[in-house]
């Protein structure tokens, strides 16, 4: 008998036996994927984006009609890193021994490339050099058209795409916009989890992306939805999780994916699940963690920190210049809090949430949150 497997993962995709809900995203990025329409994922970290995505992929393989390609844009900081990583996803999803591994080795014969192998991974790097910003150019062309040279259809996910904001070509999103418009064959998914650089990328009128997705914003999960999900897999693991313990989970996590698994995953040895044990756990998780949280209080000013232990207080603010809230906390005033707000979000310490009834501000790391409430 192999060993149990936690049904609660907190980092990779297992398959969806393990995957929650999402039935309505999954449906649009169908929907969107058969009528020819690229789509923007945008998301919270944490918030389970790329799982989405690999669980939206295992629904195309299983359709049989199409191949998929996902590539993690984070680490990189210009056009060469842009080429490296796409060319690198798509070795590792056509292996060499396929009949489109072959022909994309082929292709990639004639730029010239040096291999090597990552150490810890075995997955193959490339390294290719070129004469000119032109032959880059080039190079990113041949590899979105042998993609759209298949005979099924591709469906790419640039994970992070807002990285591409930042990349010292100037005409990156042009360039981009101007070899995936004819695309016949390729379908997009542009995800990541900066809203503000994403929305300037795609609903400015000045910007070469303008109106050309559909967007999806990914919340949390229904809640009992995910109850009822958390409950199936305890008893089928044969443990006792009462009611009382799995609302704590959620009430203490706020139901948001990345913390909601990571309690379950550390509650999943035990038989017998009690508030008093969920209590426990997420106490023991804090104290692990304080040592990266006493880290953060070193790299913020001391007028930022007290800012983050106010609003971790509060949970979520809505009038966050209110006179009320700014005096509670003795933080100074309207036009002072504001450059430490923006700064606050642009570390991604701060989340901002936008929605029709107003926008509200909130810590971004909910067991940060948990533990500034629980010191301060």
């Amino acid at each position: 008998m192999g060993k149990e497997i936690n049904p609660f993962p907190v980092k990779g995709y297992i398959s969806k036996e393990y995957f929650c809900d999402r039935e309505k995203e999954l449906n649009v990025l169908l929907r969107n994927v058969q009528n020819g329409v690229n789509t923007t994922l945008i998301s919270p970290r944490r918030m389970g984006k790329t799982g989405l995505i690999f669980r939206f992929f295992e629904m195309l393989i299983d359709l049989g009609d199409y191949k998929t390609v996902y590539v993690d844009i984070y680490s990189s900081r210009n056009l060469s890193d842009f080429i490296k990583l796409l060319a690198e996803a798509i070795i590792q999803k056509f292996p060499s021994k396929t009949p489109i591994g072959k022909s994309f080795w082929n292709l990639l014969k004639g730029l010239r490339p040096v291999f090597t192998f990552d150490a810890f991974t075995g997955s193959p790097q490339i390294k290719i050099s070129y004469q000119s910003e032109s032959e880059k150019e080039q190079t990113l062309q041949q590899l979105l058209a042998f993609l759209d040279g298949q005979k099924l259809l591709v469906v790419v996910a640039i994970d992070e795409f807002q990285q591409i904001a930042n990349y010292p070509e100037s005409n990156m999103e042009a360039l981009l916009r101007t070899y995936i418009q004819p695309l016949k064959q390729v379908t997009f998914i542009f995800s990541g989890s900066r809203r503000h650089t994403l929305m300037e990328i795609f609903s400015s009128s000045s910007r070469p992306f303008y109106s050309s997705t559909q967007f999806i914003n990914l919340e949390a999960i229904d809640c009992d939805v995910y109850k009822t999900f958390i409950r199936d897999k305890f008893e089928r693991g044969k443990r006792v999780i009462d009611e009382d313990s799995i609302n704590f989970v959620m009430s203490w996590t706020k139901g948001y994916t990345f913390y909601t698994q990571s309690i379950c995953n550390r509650l999943y040895p035990f038989k017998k699940i009690t508030p008093e044990r969920v209590k426990a756990e997420c106490n023991d998780l804090l104290l692990e963690n304080e040592s990266v949280y006493l880290q953060y209080r070193n790299l913020l000013t001391q007028k930022q920190w007290n800012f983050l232990a106010a609003l971790a207080k509060e949970e979520s603010v809505t009038l966050l210049y209110s006179s009320e809230f700014l005096m509670k906390y003795r933080l100074g005033s309207p036009s002072s809090v504001q450059g430490i707000v923006n700064s606050l979000i642009d570390k991604e310490m701060i989340r901002e949430q936008i929605a029709s009834g107003g926008t509200s501000y909130c810590v971004y790391d909910v067991f940060l949150m948990r533990w500034l409430q629980r010191i301060y």
